[in-house]
């Protein structure tokens, strides 16, 4: 039988109530699938409730085969060995036991029939790139990126039927995606992935919209998405163009029915007045007259009525994506004004760094994972001490992490936001933030309940609504977890800030469309 992923009229609520999924049907087949959607429309909820890791509120959710499944963010200990995080570790004590002489029986059932699980396990980390010493390491020495990659190994490992993956390519540097691509394109069971990601996307069989609760599906990669998109709204514009001139034409009908009916009565009445006409047949004609005009009445406001639906259920094809627009606070470092000064600087990761930066310039902090971008950050916003030499931010700074760990999960939008800025009136607090799309109720959303792209837009707005705000903005692969609507928007915010930048990130496009000054390679 076939691997599948069946959900019946599932429905699915945060426990404050906020709804995500209300009566949800979804068949996945043997394939790639792809999986798109604004932030917040429920992907990764959705990825978790076919995981397991959460429980709809009603209806079933029913998998055939063995799954496995990359969760967006990896809960890891910091010095837990690699093997330990693998699930090989007892595994491979059990085997160094019985090579060593043992006959335990509890060791030669902890192996079982798992005596390659080593060459195994390093086979998929050398096939997702990873290094050859990386069963000897502990998580704490690995980047984002080889996490990611060490995710994926470990669900690998236990050869699944149905693999699930929520934005399996963040944090990945170009060898590293390239690796995760070949996993992609070799797979023969189900996959289902949420991405953003557009070569990971092109690569998919199907790929399906989630809007409003419900999962569009198209055929082939993200071009053909693309295209199909642009075709339904093509229709769907021509559609709603009919409609509202057949509506026009309606209500034009309706207004000439009235008129025509007006006439009549004057009409009526000046037969009446000019008498000859005796009152039982006038009585008469006036009520065959009503009943005729309320039949005509009738007619014209059923044909408008038929408008008026035809015209709603054009408008409902619509895609009327919200316009994101996050405006920045004045941040303007002037032309050549001093912002950051390394002397003999060396990493912690014993990587040297000579970095100059006068405003408002834009670098982009590029090389391998593992060769240290996140540590320069980290240095730089002073949250790591460097192994020798200094580094001086002359200006305001602020770090968005690529784990986006800024805020409090027990707290809302706007109690994280007001922590940093004290001075601020609530009033003043909710209208900055509604600048980041955390309108109304939404500003008193819980962290811990937000979406990745949710969860973005809050860090960025608890940093830059800080008092004061940054000067010099650190930004470790921001567009980790972003929509297509949220990608446009900080690109268009950016655009609009004026301190200096500097973005460590392996998304050649963003660094292209923000106007990156220069690059520094490590």
């Amino acid at each position: 039988m076939s691997s599948v992923i069946t959900l019946s009229s599932v429905a699915f609520a945060w426990p404050d109530g906020t709804p995500v999924l209300r009566e949800l049907d979804l068949h996945v087949g043997a394939g790639r699938s792809g999986l798109v959607g604004a932030n917040g429309s429920g992907k990764s909820t959705l990825l978790r409730l076919i995981a397991g890791e959460l429980r709809p509120s009603g209806g079933n959710v029913a998998v055939t085969g063995r799954l496995g499944y990359l969760p967006q963010d990896i809960t890891l200990r910091r010095e837990q060995p690699v093997t330990e995080f693998l699930g090989i570790a007892r595994v491979l004590r059990a085997i160094r036991a019985v090579e060593g002489g043992s006959t335990d029986q509890a060791d030669l059932d902890a192996v079982g029939d798992a005596w390659d699980v080593e060459d195994r396990a390093a086979a998929e980390l050398a096939r997702l790139g990873l290094p050859d010493d990386t069963l000897a390491r502990r998580t704490a020495e690995l980047s984002g990126g080889e996490v990611t990659q060490l995710g994926l190994a470990r669900v690998l490992l236990d050869r699944p039927d149905v693999l699930l993956l929520d934005e399996p390519t963040n944090n990945l540097d170009a060898r590293a995606r390239e690796r995760l691509y070949d996993v992609v394109d070799s797979w023969r069971g189900t996959m289902l992935v949420v991405t953003h990601d557009r070569d990971l996307l092109e690569r998919m069989d199907r790929i399906g919209d989630l809007r409003e609760g419900r999962v569009r599906w198209y055929g082939g990669g993200y071009t053909s998405y693309v295209d199909q998109v642009a075709a339904e709204q093509a229709a769907a514009e021509q559609a709603v163009t009919t409609a509202r001139s057949d509506l026009r034409r309606q209500r034009a009908d309706r207004a000439e029915a009235e008129r025509v009916l007006a006439v009549r009565r004057r009409q009526g009445r000046a037969a009446q007045l000019a008498g000859g006409i005796p009152k039982i047949v006038s009585g008469a004609k006036k009520r065959s007259a009503e009943n005729s005009a309320s039949a005509y009445r009738k007619v014209h406001d059923e044909r408008l009525a038929a408008a008026r639906d035809r015209l709603d259920e054009a408008e409902s094809r619509l895609r009327v994506d919200r316009e994101i627009r996050v405006d920045l606070p004045d941040t303007v470092v002037h032309r050549g004004q001093e912002v950051l000064t390394t002397r003999e600087l060396v990493l912690r990761t014993g990587t040297a760094v000579d970095l100059q930066v006068q405003g408002p310039e834009r670098i982009a902090v590029t090389g391998p994972n593992g060769a240290g971008k996140t540590t320069l950050l980290h240095t730089l916003a002073g949250r790591l001490c460097p192994s020798g030499g200094t580094a001086t931010v002359h200006v305001p700074v602020g770090l968005l992490p690529q784990r986006l760990d800024v805020l409090d999960e027990d707290l809302t939008v706007a109690e994280n936001v007001a922590l940093r800025a004290p001075d601020a009136s609530v009033t003043a607090v909710r209208a900055r933030l509604a600048r980041f799309l955390f309108r109304g109720s939404a500003a008193d959303k819980q962290v811990a309940a937000l979406s990745g792209g949710e969860r973005f837009r809050a860090s960025l707005a608890a940093l830059l609504l800080a008092e004061p705000a940054p000067r010099l903005l650190l930004l470790d692969e921001p567009t980790n977890n972003l929509d297509f609507a949220s990608y446009d928007a900080l690109v268009s915010a950016l655009a609009g800030y004026g301190g200096a930048l500097i973005v460590a990130g392996h998304d050649d496009r963003f660094l292209a469309d923000i106007g990156i000054d220069r690059a520094v390679d490590l």
